[in-house]
């Protein structure tokens, strides 16, 4: 196989979840490019259907959809509505989420609920209904956002939110967990743990301490709006075959430190 068709994804079907901005978006359009489908959905739906007018005009088809990933009947609607339209799934991106700064002492049991539900049990929501579809097709590619602030902890000067950290260290073992799973079944799970990458959700914590952040990042930058892109297409392609079960992290070397 030549090289530009293991990064080809023409004629394949994507769902990128909390698709409307930040990284989703940024994943979104790089399927676009490489010639895949999307549905993007989330809680915003004017904010997906800009993106997916922005898709359509690189030449593929695009659907969107209002999703909270943590309501079962918004998660199975996507799924049926992108079957419908598509006829298979090939590729889900798992990339809502949440997050709330404060104290571990203080941390208020709603907002740890919150954000527990909305990265891990959503990611689990969508896995296992699009994972339905994929087990009877016996393929598929699930790429979950995990975080390097769920490999290991974080100084709480800079970044105080032991729910977050909590939520995508989960998020890290379901991915190892669910690829032995189903990887009989010819479906592929993986995870990408960005570093930091000026978002809405980063935007606090990158005005409170961003200096100090780069100082203890080896590249001294943040991650930019196409860096995740390449990452995503190779676990979304045929390039990454032989790949599952990994946690790819991209953070500039911090993690390396």
């Amino acid at each position: 196989m030549h090289v530009k068709e293991l990064f080809d994804l023409k004629g394949k079907t994507a769902i990128v979840t909390g698709g409307g901005r930040g990284l989703g978006q940024q994943i979104a359009e790089g399927f676009a490019e490489a010639g895949a489908n999307v549905v993007v959905c989330s809680r915003k739906l004017e904010a997906c259907q800009e993106i997916s007018a922005d898709l359509k005009k690189l030449g593929v088809e695009s659907l969107a959809i209002k999703c909270d990933v943590t309501n079962p009947d918004d998660v199975n609607n996507v799924i049926e509505q992108t079957v419908k339209k598509f006829g298979r799934i090939d590729i889900l991106v798992n990339n809502s989420g949440a997050s709330w700064g404060a104290p571990a002492e203080e941390m208020p049991l709603e907002a740890w609920n919150k954000v527990m539900n909305v990265n891990v049990t959503g990611t689990f929501l969508m896995s296992q209904a699009a994972g339905k579809v994929m087990l009877k097709q016996k393929s598929g590619k699930i790429i979950n956002i995990a975080s390097t602030a769920g490999l290991n902890g974080s100084d709480p000067k800079f970044m105080n939110a032991i729910g977050y950290n909590a939520s995508k260290g989960a998020v890290i073992t379901f991915t190892k967990d669910l690829a032995v799973k189903w990887g009989s079944s010819g479906i592929y799970v993986n995870a990408i743990a960005p570093g930091f990458f000026p978002t809405k959700m980063t935007k606090g914590v990158l005005e409170q301490g961003g200096g100090k952040l780069l100082e203890g990042t080896p590249l001294r930058k943040y991650g930019s709006e196409t860096d995740l892109k390449g990452v995503a297409l190779f676990l979304a392609a045929p390039a990454s075959d032989f790949v599952t079960g990994e946690i790819v992290v991209v953070d500039g070397g911090k993690n390396a430190m």
